[in-house]
């Protein structure tokens, strides 16, 4: 039996399945991105696929901490578009 990855959430704290989450990613030439497939290379974080987890995680600043870099309003309006589902 093949053992699935555990992350944790930044904004509820909860541990899910990887395939669960959606991956926030940093590359090597400091761009933020949304990681669909979960393999790109890079600094990742990981939130849950609901709009009160990413409230949270914008409010604290959370992500700004994690991943050590600024976030523009773009990539949390493109996280807000993934979460709704358009």
């Amino acid at each position: 039996m093949k053992k699935i990855p555990q992350r944790t959430c930044m904004g509820c704290n909860q541990k899910k399945d990887k395939r669960e989450l959606i991956r926030i990613v940093k590359d090597s030439n400091q761009n933020i991105s949304i990681d669909k497939t979960g393999r790109a290379n890079g600094r990742g974080a990981y939130i849950c696929n609901d709009i009160n987890c990413l409230e949270k995680v914008i409010k604290n600043k959370r992500l700004e901490r994690a991943l050590e870099t600024n976030i523009s309003d773009d990539i949390y309006n493109d996280l807000r578009g993934v979460i709704s589902g358009k």
